[in-house]
């Protein structure tokens, strides 16, 4: 456990997740659902997820150097880097002051999804409601729907996006468990923050800062990575 807790992946994966999430669109689903439903469903479906996530973000990391040489995993993690690194920076210097525009994004798609919602209850019937609890969804029958929606969308949101791609690249040259506890410990942190903190802290925290942070400490990861040997 000390080897995992004192191996590079471990820091590196809590500082870039933590830079990679503070205020992006997984944050702000989780600071306004926690707003409209009950909190601890809400923490509990979001912290699921991003272990989900994580996992199998580290672990697809950790099989790539079986299906590349470990050089080229070396060499394709340090451009990754590198990549994602300019790439913020670009994105936090150019890009306009409205630092609460995904809030706002988010919240706006999660109001008409509510409306969508709210319009189809009004038009079932209550015969059509007594078959409907009769036949519920399987997964609703163990799982609340707001544990369910929490984790779709933050299961979703996180696909794809780049602290999952910077993950895999981290974890193909780091210690997996040491990024696993990183990555889950640095999500933790920054999911808990926005069920507390909600809509008043998501809309306080400087989008642009983060991502002009995080540019740098992926252009610093690259660096190390590019001196380290492969």
């Amino acid at each position: 456990m000390l080897s995992i807790l004192t191996s590079q992946g471990f820091p590196k994966s809590i500082a870039m997740t933590i830079l990679s999430e503070l205020g992006d669109r997984t944050f702000c689903v989780a600071a306004i659902l926690a707003m409209r439903y009950p909190r601890k469903s809400v923490l509990l479906g979001c912290l699921v997820s991003v272990i989900a996530t994580t996992i199998i973000s580290a672990l697809l990391g950790w099989a790539a150097p079986t299906l590349l040489s470990e050089k080229w995993t070396h060499h394709i993690t340090t451009l990754l880097f590198f990549g994602f690194g300019l790439r913020s920076l670009w994105e936090g210097f150019t890009e306009d002051d409205d630092d609460n525009e995904e809030l706002e994004e988010v919240e706006k798609e999660l109001e008409k999804d509510l409306k969508t919602s709210a319009a189809k209850s009004k038009a079932i019937s209550k015969e059509d409601e007594n078959l409907k609890k009769q036949h519920k969804p399987f997964l609703t029958r163990f799982v609340s729907p707001v544990f369910l929606k929490a984790f779709s969308l933050t299961f979703f949101g996180e696909w794809g996006d780049k602290s999952q791609l910077a993950t895999i690249g981290l974890a193909a040259d780091e210690d997996v468990f040491g990024v696993i506890m990183g990555g889950v410990l640095g999500q933790a942190i920054c999911t808990v923050a926005a069920v507390l903190g909600g809509k008043s802290l998501a809309s306080r925290i400087s989008e642009r800062l983060v991502t002009i942070l995080g540019g740098f400490l992926f252009l610093a990861f690259g660096v190390q990575s590019l001196l380290s040997p492969s």
